[in-house]
């Protein structure tokens, strides 16, 4: 499956965006879904997931309350909205895709087979 994430851009602290996340295949609505981010400097942390009939989803605790994750399995893609940005949330946004992922390894990148290439995303103060 191939992914193509977009959506990223310069906002203002407190502002919104929502990530897209389009995947080709028909497979796509058999993969748990996920985001991932990277900041300068920083390792890539687990944002959200989502599995694949959007029955149960899985945060951060740093995004708790303020993103949310869903799928359109319709259409083929995941979204990310995130509320109350703030310049913390500074970072290349990645989506991936995983098969039989577990739920103790939901958060580790290893979980998942394939990745968008970023969007990233810029909060200033």
């Amino acid at each position: 499956v191939q992914l193509q994430a977009s959506g990223g851009g310069l906002v203002q602290a407190e502002n919104s965006l929502r990530l897209s996340c389009a995947a080709s295949g028909r497979a796509f609505r058999s993969y748990t879904m996920g985001w991932f981010r990277q900041a300068p400097g920083k390792e890539r942390e687990f944002v959200a997931a989502i599995r694949r009939t959007s029955d149960s989803t899985y945060y951060a605790d740093f995004v708790k309350g303020r993103f949310t994750i869903s799928r359109d399995n319709a259409k083929n893609t995941v979204y990310l909205r995130m509320n109350s940005l703030k310049p913390e949330d500074t970072a290349v946004y990645y989506c991936a895709a995983g098969s039989g992922v577990i739920l103790s390894s939901l958060r580790e990148s290893t979980s998942y087979y394939y990745w968008g290439q970023g969007t990233e995303v810029t909060v200033s103060s």
